[in-house]
C-alpha cells in the first residue's frame, strides 16, 4: 500500500448552542435569516475581512471557498420549558437547543474538493462566528443568547480517500496518525513540528467499529470517514446516533456553564458590601436549582441509555461524550458552588436577622429605659395630681400639667420610633446610584464599557453607587473621575429613574445628572468598572449595545432620536 494517503472532504456540520425565547422569536424564522445573513457576508468577503496574519494566496483561497459554499441553517430545540434567566442582561429564556448548519464547500466541483485541507477549512468558522455577533447586534434579537465564548463546534465528514479502499485496523491508523489528527483536530493547524505524542493523543477512541469507517469526536471538533457505499446507505444513522448527539451534550455543557457563572455572580453579590437585594437572589437561586433539576433529569436519561440500550456504538459514543466534555465534573462543580452559596445566604440572613433585632431593640431599649427608671408610674401620679386642681394652687398645677405633657409627649414618640423601626424593617431594600451624561463640544458622548456583570462588555454611562455619607453629585463626580480619569461639572438634573426591573442586582434607583467636562479628553481613559471609556458620536448611539435602561435615559436626554 503507498505511503501516501489522503482524504477527500464530503461536507461538514456546524452546532453553536443557544437559549431562545420562543414568546419573542421564532428559531425556525431566525435560522433562516443566520442563513441569508451568512450568505451575503460570504459572497461579499473581501481580504480587508480577515483579522488574521494570513498570506495573499491564502486568503484568495479561502474568498474562493465562501463565496462556493452551501449552507442550511435550522435551529433545533433540545430541551423545552428551560426557564433560564441570563444573569449580565438579566434576559430571559424558555428554551434550550443548537443552530445545526449544513454546509458543503463547492458542491459542484469534485476536483477542488479533493484539494481542501482541514488547515484552508479551519478558517471559515473564525469568519463565521465574527458575522454571527455582528448578526445578533440587532436589538430585535434580545430573545436569543448564543454561546460565543466557546468555538463552534465542526464535525467534518469524507467519503473517499486516494488510495481509495483502506482497512482501518489498529496499525493503519496507527500508520497514518499525522493524517487523521489533522482531520481530527480541525482548529489546531498542522504544523509539521508537533510532537508524536500529540498525534497519538489525536488518535485515541476511535468510535467505529468497523474497518471500513472512522468516528472521532473532539471537544470543539468532530471527524467522521465513511467509504462512499457506505455514507449513502447508512449515513443518515451516522447522522441521528454519532454526529446529532454530540451537539445535545454540548448544549447540556452549555447550560449548565451558564449555571455555573450565574451561581459566581450571585456569590459575589452575597459579599457585596454595596447592595444586598436577598429576596431577588433567593428567587435566582431557586430558578437555577430548578434548572439543574432538569438537567439530572435529562442526563438521567442518557444513564438509563447505558444501562439498558444494546446499540454498542450508539452506548460507546455517549459514554464518550460524557467524558469529552467532562460533564460529571462540571456537574459536581455546580453542585459544590450551590452549597457555597447556601452557606453565603444562611451567614447574610442572620447578619439582616441580627440588624433588624438591633434596630428593634433601640424601641424596646428606651421604653425599658422608661419603665425601670419608674418614669410611667411619675406619668400616673403627675396626671392624678395635675387633674386634683382643688389640692393645690395654680401654679402647683399648672407645673404638674406641663410635665404631665412632656413625659406623654416622650412616651409617644418611642412608641411612634418603636412603630417606625418596624415599618422600616419591612421595607425593600434600596440602592442608590447615580448616572452621568457627559458630552463634549463636538457633540460626543462619554460612555465606558463595563468590565463585570450585569451587562459585561456593554456600553454604558459612567456612574455607580452612592457611598454613605455622600452626597449624590459627589457621587457621580467621583465615579465618573474613578471610571474615566475625567473632571466634570456638574450642570442638570435629568430625573430619577426607578422603574422595577431596570436593574438586575435588585431594586436601584438611580439619579441621572448632565454634566460637563472640566479640561479636555486627552486623559480619558477606563478604570475600576469599565474596560475603557470612550468618545461615541451622537449618529452612533441607536447602534451601540447599552446596558441597564441607558437607551430610554439617552432617549429621554433627546440624544437618541
Amino acid at each position: 500500500m503507498s505511503e501516501h494517503l489522503s482524504f477527500i472532504y464530503r461536507e461538514e456540520f456546524w452546532f453553536i448552542s443557544a437559549f431562545l425565547n420562543t414568546k419573542k422569536i421564532s428559531g425556525k424564522e431566525t435560522a433562516k435569516k443566520i442563513e441569508d445573513f451568512i450568505k451575503h457576508k460570504f459572497e461579499n468577503l473581501t481580504s480587508k475581512d480577515f483579522y488574521r496574519r494570513l498570506t495573499v494566496e491564502l486568503k484568495e483561497i479561502i474568498i474562493d471557498m465562501v463565496q462556493n459554499i452551501s449552507i442550511e441553517c435550522s435551529w433545533v430545540p433540545y430541551l423545552e420549558s428551560f426557564p433560564y434567566r441570563d444573569e449580565n442582561t438579566d434576559r430571559e429564556f424558555n428554551t434550550l437547543g443548537f443552530f445545526q448548519f449544513k454546509v458543503e464547500h463547492y458542491p459542484n466541483q469534485p476536483l477542488k474538493k479533493e484539494k481542501l485541507k482541514p488547515m484552508l477549512i479551519q478558517q471559515i468558522p473564525y469568519l463565521f462566528v465574527k458575522d454571527l455577533k455582528e448578526f445578533f447586534k440587532d436589538s430585535i434579537y434580545t430573545g436569543i443568547l448564543i454561546d460565543t465564548e466557546s468555538p463552534v463546534y465542526v464535525f467534518l465528514t469524507s467519503n473517499n480517500t486516494k488510495p481509495s479502499v483502506i482497512e482501518w485496523t489498529q496499525e493503519n491508523i496507527e500508520k497514518y496518525k499525522k493524517l487523521i489528527g489533522y482531520w481530527t483536530e480541525i482548529y489546531s493547524g498542522q504544523w509539521e513540528d508537533y510532537s508524536e505524542i500529540l498525534y497519538t493523543k489525536r488518535i485515541e477512541n476511535n468510535l467505529s467499529n468497523r474497518l471500513s469507517e472512522l468516528h472521532f469526536i473532539r471537544r470543539n471538533s468532530g471527524f467522521v470517514y465513511m467509504r462512499e457505499e457506505s455514507y449513502e446507505k447508512f449515513f443518515d444513522y451516522m447522522m441521528k446516533y454519532v454526529i446529532g448527539t454530540t451537539p445535545k451534550m454540548r448544549a447540556v455543557l452549555f447550560a449548565l456553564r451558564s449555571i455555573s457563572e450565574a451561581l459566581d455572580l450571585l456569590f459575589l453579590k452575597t459579599q457585596s458590601e454595596m447592595f444586598q437585594y436577598l429576596k431577588s437572589i433567593e428567587m435566582k437561586i431557586k430558578n437555577l436549582r430548578l434548572l439543574r433539576g432538569l438537567i439530572q433529569t435529562n442526563l438521567s436519561t442518557i444513564y438509563n441509555e447505558l444501562d439498558y440500550n444494546r446499540r454498542q456504538h450508539y452506548t460507546s459514543v455517549l459514554k464518550h461524550l460524557l467524558v469529552e466534555f467532562e460533564i460529571e465534573s462540571v456537574v459536581k462543580r455546580v453542585n459544590e458552588k450551590f452549597t457555597t452559596i447556601y452557606d453565603a445566604m444562611q451567614d447574610l440572613y442572620y447578619k439582616k436577622s441580627e440588624e433588624a433585632q438591633e434596630k428593634t431593640e433601640r424601641g424596646l431599649n428606651l421604653l425599658n429605659l422608661l419603665f425601670g427608671a419608674g418614669v410611667l408610674a411619675d406619668l400616673a401620679g403627675v396626671i392624678m395630681l395635675s387633674l386634683d386642681l382643688q389640692k393645690g394652687t395654680l401654679f402647683t398645677s399648672i407645673l404638674y400639667g406641663l410635665i404631665g405633657v412632656v413625659i406623654i409627649g416622650i412616651l409617644s414618640l418611642t412608641i411612634f420610633y418603636y412603630i417606625y423601626m418596624r415599618i422600616q424593617l419591612r421595607k425593600p431594600d434600596i440602592a442608590l446610584t447615580v448616572d452621568a451624561i457627559i458630552e463634549d463640544q463636538k457633540g460626543n458622548v462619554v460612555l465606558i464599557k463595563r468590565k463585570y456583570p450585569p451587562f459585561r462588555d456593554y456600553f454604558a454611562l459612567p456612574g455607580g453607587f452612592i457611598k454613605k455619607g455622600e452626597n449624590p453629585t459627589e457621587a457621580v463626580i467621583r465615579e465618573v473621575k474613578e471610571e474615566t480619569n475625567l473632571n466634570i461639572k456638574v450642570q442638570s438634573k435629568l430625573g430619577v429613574y426607578n422603574k422595577e426591573g431596570r436593574d438586575p442586582r435588585g431594586n436601584v434607583h438611580t439619579t441621572v445628572y448632565k454634566c460637563r467636562i472640566i479640561g479636555d479628553t486627552s486623559e480619558m481613559r477606563g478604570g475600576d468598572d469599565s474596560k475603557k471609556a470612550e468618545l461615541i458620536p451622537l449618529d452612533q448611539l441607536k447602534t451601540v449595545e447599552l446596558a441597564f435602561d441607558h437607551k430610554k435615559i439617552l432617549s429621554d436626554a433627546n440624544l437618541i432620536k
